[in-house]
């Protein structure tokens, strides 16, 4: 019965995003529009990013790890220098056992102000290697990255691929909103095709009122980025939960 349930509550939340969202036009994308983005100084923004094994394959010429990383290098810099932005990681460590690959999820950076230098230089280092931990990740980061801050809490998930360590993050959002309304998180799906995967990362984005993206191309994810970053979120989620 449960899994009827949320077979439906997917089904429903897939649906209303095909009606009411607007579609980005990724065609007119310009590199010049990265000097006007502007996050508000009251918002904490923590980037969640996949260096997993599978961001070394090739996509358009390029490793799907170095089209991320061109792309946040260009938008960084652009930043309000008053934002307040942290990094965690996952997936940047294979792990002995399996259990050790499902906490492969680290807080490279704490959130702060004037962090633009600090994430470059850490995303320098970094090496993809393992396995695709979303759900610890976001379970660390709303328990532990955004301890001690108050209002809104931002969190950016890039990731091509979806949980593959037996948790759910679609799940995990939906038992969070029962008792935290102030955490958001947007996600970027990077050149996933996997129906599943999708569904339950747009699931993870929508139900907590944030953006759902999916990219292709460098110019795709950099539109993501940037809109991520820029838009107020306006996407309520009304979650019926079974009694």
């Amino acid at each position: 019965m449960k899994n009827y349930y949320l077979i439906i509550l997917l089904f429903l939340i897939i649906l209303t995003i095909k009606l009411s969202a607007q579609a980005d036009n990724y065609n007119v994308y310009k590199p010049e529009n990265y000097s006007k983005v502007d996050t508000a100084a009251q918002e904490r923004v923590l980037f969640i990013l996949d260096f997993s094994n599978s961001m070394t394959e090739v996509l358009g010429g390029a490793t799907k790890l170095d089209m991320m990383l061109s792309t946040i290098r260009k938008i960084l810099p652009a930043l309000n220098p008053d934002a307040s932005i942290g990094l965690r990681v996952y997936g940047h460590r294979m792990g002995f056992t399996q259990f050790d690959a499902c906490h492969a999820s680290t807080l490279m950076n704490p959130i702060q102000k004037n962090n633009t230098a600090n994430l470059l230089t850490t995303l320098s280092r970094v090496k993809p290697r393992g396995m695709t931990p979303i759900t610890f990740s976001l379970k660390q980061a709303v328990t532990n990255d955004f301890m001690g801050f108050s209002g809104k809490k931002h969190i950016i998930l890039l990731t091509d691929g979806g949980e593959n360590c037996d948790e759910s993050p679609c799940e995990y959002v939906m038992e969070l909103i029962k008792y935290r309304k102030d955490v958001t998180i947007d996600v970027i799906a990077f050149n996933i095709a996997n129906q599943e995967d999708l569904a339950q990362l747009e699931c993870t984005s929508l139900v907590t009122s944030g953006k759902f993206y999916t990219a292709n191309t460098a110019a795709e994810l950099a539109n993501s980025l940037n809109d991520s970053l820029n838009k107020q979120k306006k996407v309520e989620a009304k979650i019926i939960l079974p009694p």
